[in-house]
């Protein structure tokens, strides 16, 4: 059985309309670097986004994450690996908008065509007034156990206590 490349492509368009969204709001793109040098195709890359705490104002991540290129990855069907790493800082005045769980998802990306998923999620150290943010890939089948954690002492702003995360905990 032969298979034509607008075949393929059609395929992959396809596939891609009916994955899963990868998030509500996307992270801005800071910069990418490449690390591979590919012919004729895309190199792999180590890409640098940032992105807000949608449930926390005053906090921002910045997460680094390789891409991989080639035609696999041109196509948009390329696994990537689990690697990611994570920096989450405040950048303002903190303001929590509304009760959240511990371990709760704060992002998601997809980083397969189906199987595998990038997730940050947030907690509460609550003896420290410290958000903690943990980012992890899973697999449909099995986790990843690379991961990276980044935590965020809640700090006055100007003349503006800090809220206490713990306030905020859901049971």
């Amino acid at each position: 059985m032969r298979f034509s490349l607008a075949g393929v492509v059609a395929l992959v368009v396809c596939a891609l309309s009916v994955a899963p969204a990868i998030s509500a709001d996307e992270p801005d793109l800071i910069f990418k670097k490449s690390t591979v040098w590919k012919f004729l195709t895309p190199d792999h890359k180590l890409a640098t986004y940032a992105i807000d705490d949608p449930l926390v104002d005053g906090v921002a991540c910045h997460f680094t994450v390789p891409e991989k290129g080639g035609v696999s990855g041109w196509l948009g069907v390329a696994e990537e690996v689990s690697d990611v790493s994570l920096a989450c800082r405040q950048v303002g005045p903190v303001t929590i908008k509304e009760n959240f769980e511990q371990g709760e998802e704060m992002f998601r990306q997809r980083r397969s065509l189906v199987f595998k998923k990038m997730q940050i999620v947030r907690g509460c150290d609550v003896k420290r007034n410290v958000l903690v943010y943990l980012v992890y890939s899973d697999k449909l089948i099995e986790g990843s156990p690379k991961n990276s954690t980044s935590t965020v002492p809640l700090m006055p702003w100007g003349d503006q206590a800090p809220p206490k995360c713990g306030d905020y905990l859901t049971d």
